[in-house]
Parts: structure tokens; sequence; C-alpha cells
């Protein structure tokens, strides 16, 4: 999983030079007066497009300064979004005024590269607008004002992207400014709308703030001196009582009064996930696509498993070419008990995460599988405003903070979980997956394609980097890595390959099944736990996350099915003269458009 920014926003003084990277280059004198008057009017296309563009950019940092600082532009550091109505109000119109001024441009003539841009954009502000007014979910997700608390600091605190003083007056500042943030919470909430789940994930995580605090101001507050240092102590003393406060609106109010549905419903989903996905692939699409690479991915392991027992004397007594469903499911579980045996201790997670990172980089390298940074990637425990969601991420810098650290993030196991609830969780996460979960986020996942993505020069596609194309990729990275023979000689990795596939099939179908089909926890559960072979800590943690969350644990098998369809395409296209190296490097070249977008940049096609 990849840390997204919460908003968007963007510093408009570099668009000169990074709006549209690919500006077609002042033709030289032709014969052709055609050739000649097609390039006139393609520059003036994309000149029109990169002013508004810019409009757009500039005015979304405005509304968004807590997504400004993720993505680098540091001017509103000491600001935080007003998501009262009035605010909501303003940046609706600002949004409308921007489409209607986009529909009026003639897209045909831009260059390719802005085509793919405003295409990305188009889809972005239909987007807004329809969550704003549709979807709404500022009036029943209280995690929309949760996550912005969190990160107002967060942002500021975790990289010195400034000195630590100017840091300190601008985390000051926020800190002024967050009560009114709880303030706009429960005035807009509307608590028969917000589903109980919701409002007890908040409720504990509302504490985090203070460890925010008091892990990342407070042992650097003798930074400051005189009047600075007196407002910072001011400030936390508020809002350490503001966060009291709140907690008790949280225990006492909102979840005793909490009656919403998690269930956003058909139409909903089907035009949420139309957004997010930007993908020609449907829901029923998905759907197919899951279930039938379910069966074969189950084929594949019970082959793996057959190989890994054959001999032992705690082999199952029937293991035949053409296996009854009960067969096949206990010989991959015998095999797959294997693998969990070797699991690190509870206090060990994170040092396995930092070795098999460092083993896969050196990996990849070795092999030539696409071009490494030079940068690091450093792992570190999450910060707790954010768990309970997701076990890992992965949190680069913004496109515009160059030369900063990207941090692999990895949960630690609760201290109140039982020894039972370790066993499983440890089981789920034994020394190979953290393998896998390293190749996932780091290499050469999340941070190696984050990586290059921050090197195209438009940064409004890095703004709007799309998640499928992100996810798909760091999912597509670890089938590069299992095909190059990574660990090949180990058969229980293969194993545990394939039952990580698994898992983002299960995420692909859980989401549509519990938001649209009304699945129960209990369906949901065999799913994950019978045929996807997920211990029950993961399974209860992907429950949780399905009811928090929609439209966006389809896009790891969904970009994933993209990406291998272009790949297999250019593969049949090119032969023999297929590089694997150099497709890589080219299809990371473009950013993080919709895969969409990516196919018909590599191959050449008209964007549409």
């Amino acid at each position: 999983m990849r840390l997204k920014p919460l908003t968007l926003a963007l510093l408009p003084s570099l668009l000169a030079l990074s709006l549209c990277a690919c500006q077609p280059s002042p033709p030289a004198a032709q014969d052709n007066a055609g050739a000649t008057t097609d390039a006139a009017a393609t520059a003036e296309a994309d000149a029109a497009f990169q002013a508004l563009a810019g409009r757009w950019l500039e005015k979304s940092m405005e509304f968004s300064p807590i997504a400004a600082t993720q993505i680098g532009d540091h001017r509103y550091d000491d600001r935080i979004d007003d998501l009262s109505q009035g605010g909501r109000k303003r940046s609706l119109e600002f949004q409308r005024k921007v489409l209607g001024e986009l529909d009026a441009i003639d897209v045909t003539a831009l260059s390719r590269e802005n085509q793919v841009d405003a295409a990305i954009l188009r889809n972005q502000l239909r987007y807004d607008i329809w969550s704003n007014e549709t979807l709404q979910s500022w009036a029943w997700d209280p995690q929309v004002y949760s996550q912005l608390a969190g990160s107002a600091l967060y942002g500021l605190m975790a990289r010195e992207f400034a000195p630590l003083p100017q840091r300190l007056k601008s985390a000051t500042a926020r800190m002024q400014q967050i009560p009114s943030l709880f303030t706009q919470m429960r005035q807009n909430l509307d608590p028969a709308r917000v589903p109980k789940i919701h409002a007890e994930t908040v409720s504990r995580q509302n504490a985090g703030i203070l460890s925010l605090v008091d892990g990342l101001i407070v042992p650097h507050a003798g930074a400051l001196k005189g009047e600075d240092r007196k407002q910072l102590d001011a400030a936390i003393a508020s809002l350490r009582k503001a966060v009291a406060e709140h907690q008790t609106w949280l225990d006492e109010t909102l979840v005793p009064n909490a009656k919403g549905d998690f269930r956003i419903g058909e139409t909903l989903y089907d035009e949420k996930l139309a957004f997010a996905l930007n993908s020609p692939l449907s829901r029923q699409d998905i759907r197919s696509r899951v279930e039938a690479d379910i069966e074969r991915t189950r084929e594949e392991m019970y082959g793996i498993a057959r190989g890994v027992l054959a001999g032992r004397d705690d082999a199952p007594a029937q293991m035949p070419d053409a296996p009854t469903q009960e067969q096949q499911q206990q010989v991959i579980e015998a095999a797959l008990e294997l693998a969990y045996a070797d699991r690190p201790a509870r206090d060990e997670v994170v040092d396995v995460a930092t070795r098999s990172t460092e083993e896969a980089t050196a990996f990849v390298r070795e092999n030539n599988l696409v071009s490494v940074p030079d940068t690091p990637v450093k792992i570190i425990l999450m910060p707790e405003f954010q768990r309970g969601v997701a076990v890992a991420y992965c949190d680069s810098p913004g496109p515009l903070d160059k030369g900063l650290d990207t941090f692999y993030a990895v949960s630690p196991i609760p201290d109140d979980w039982s020894e039972a609830q370790v066993d499983s969780f440890l089981r789920e996460y034994n020394t190979r997956s953290i393998h896998e979960l390293s190749i996932h986020e780091a290499m050469p996942g999340h941070f190696l394609q984050l990586a290059h993505s921050n090197k195209y020069p438009s940064t409004l596609r890095a703004v709007l980097g799309s998640g499928p194309f992100i996810e798909g990729w760091a999912m597509y990275g670890e089938k590069v890595m299992a095909d190059a023979g990574y660990m090949d000689n180990d058969p229980l990795m293969q194993l545990i390959n394939r039952k990580w596939n698994l898992r983002a099939m299960a995420n692909a179908l859980l989401d549509q099944a519990i938001h649209v089909e009304g699945m129960s926890r209990e369906e949901a559960m065999e799913l994950m736990t019978v045929t996807t072979f997920q211990q029950e800590r993961e399974a209860a943690g992907k429950w949780v996350r399905a009811q928090l969350t929609s439209a966006q644990l389809p896009t790891y098998y969904v970009g994933y099915s993209e990406h291998l369809d272009l790949r297999n395409e250019v593969e049949q296209r090119e032969g023999e003269d297929f590089d694997l190296k150099a497709y890589h490097d080219k299809l990371l070249s473009f950013g993080s458009p919709p895969v969409r977008f990516a196919r018909q940049l590599m191959l050449d096609e008209p964007i549409r």
C-alpha cells in the first residue's frame, strides 16, 4: 500500500518547467504549410491547457495546505484545510469553473502528453465534484477529519525539508487550528449516517495525534526560544485539552449514536469505482477475471505444494493429479504450514523488513531488471494515527521535495494482542511473507516506481498519480522477481508469492461483494481464510479495512491485470527484440498515469 496525499495541491511557480514535460519544441522552418499550421495549433492549445492546469494547481494548494506540505509546496505549512460549509462551497465552485474551462479546450489539438494530463485532470475534477455533492463523505466519515489532523503535524516533522525552528513554528500554527477542525467535524457529521465501525476506529485513533506531539514535537521544543517557545507550549497544552474534549464527544456522542450503513451500495460503488480506477474494466469484468485467476493460482499452488511435500512423513495421504477441492485445500495448507514455521519474533519484524529490502535491491541490480534509484529507503514504525487500516505502506517524498527520505512504514504488533493473536499475525507475516512485503513496498515496488515517477517533469501527473498504476506496479514487481528466480531454490517462497497474489484477488472481490452484494463477515472470512489461505488476524483486519474504505482494495489487482496485459502485448509485438529492462524503464518514464494511458503512450496509439 502506498501512502497517498490526502488532497491535491502544488507549487505553481515551477509549472513553466514541470507542468508539461513533453511540450513540442518550436517547429523548424518547413515547406509543408499544413504541418506548420498543426504545430502552431498544438502550441496554442498546449499553452491554454498549461495555464488552466496552473490555475487549478495554484488554487488547489490554497484549499488543501496539508496535502501541499506532503507534495512539497511549503508556502502554506502554517495552515490547515477548511472543511466548513463555506470552505466546501468555495472549493466546489472553483472545481466547476475549471471543468467548464477544460471542456472548452480542443484536446485533440494538444500534444500527446498534454492529452493524457488533460484526461487525468478531467477525471479528477469530476471525481472531486461527485465526492463533494454525491458521496458526501464529509457528512458521514469521521476518518476524513482524523487523518487530516494527524497528517497536519506528521507532514511537517517527519522530514527535514526546512530548518527545525521553522517547522516547529509551522507546527505551532497548525496545532492552534486543529481544534477548529474538530469543531467542523462535530458540525458536519450526521451521526445517523456515520457507520459505527468508522466512529469506533476514529475513537481509537484520536489519541494518536498526541503521540505525534510527544514523539516528534516535544523532544525538539528546545529549538525554539522566547515568545516562539511560549506559543509552542501553549499550543501543545490547548491541543491536549481539545483532544481530550474531542475524545469525550467521540465516546459519548458519536459512537453510541452512529447508525449509518458502511456499505455504500451499487450505484455509489460503481460510480466511485469508475473514477478511482479510470480503467476500461467494469465491476463485472473484475469479478470474472478474479474468479478465473483464483482457480488458476490455486492449481499452481497445488503443484508446488505436491513437490514440497513429496516423500515427507507428514504429507497428506492423498495428493492425486486431479484432486478434489478438499484434497487441494489440505495439500496447500500442509505446505504453507512449513512456511509459517519460519517467522520472526514479535519485535523483529522491522529488522527482517530491513534485511529483505537490502537483499531484494541487490537482486534487482544483479539481474538488470530495471534501473535502480540511488536514494535509500528507510524502514520505520508506522505512526500511531495511521495504524489500523494497513500493515505497511510506502511514504515517498512529494514531487517537489527533492533529496528527502522515503519511508517504508511497518505497523508494530499491538501490545494488547493475546499470544494467539500474535501467533496468527506472524504466521501471515512469516519471514518469506516479509520478503514479499518488502518487494511490494520497496524494491522493485512502490519505492522504485515512485522514485522514477517523481523524475517525470509533469508535476500535475505526479500529483494525480493513478492508484491502479502504482499499486498494480508493486504487485507486478512481485511477479517480476519471482519470474527472475528470486529465491528460486526455495519452493516455499514460490508458494508464498502465489498466496500474496491470491490476497490481491480476494481484495478486489471482497470490495464489491461487501459494498454491493451484502457479503457477511462470515462469508468474507471464508473467502480470505479458506479460499485464499489468509490467517485469522490478517482476514479480520481486512474485514475492518473493507468496511472503512471502498474502491481502493481493487486497485492492486486491476492495475496488476492491466500491467500484465500491456507487458504481454508489447512482448508479442517485439518478439525476440523485447528487452525487459528497457521496457520497464520506458514504462516508468511516463510517471504514474492510469495504465490505459501508459499503454497508449507505449504503443503510440491515440489518447482516448
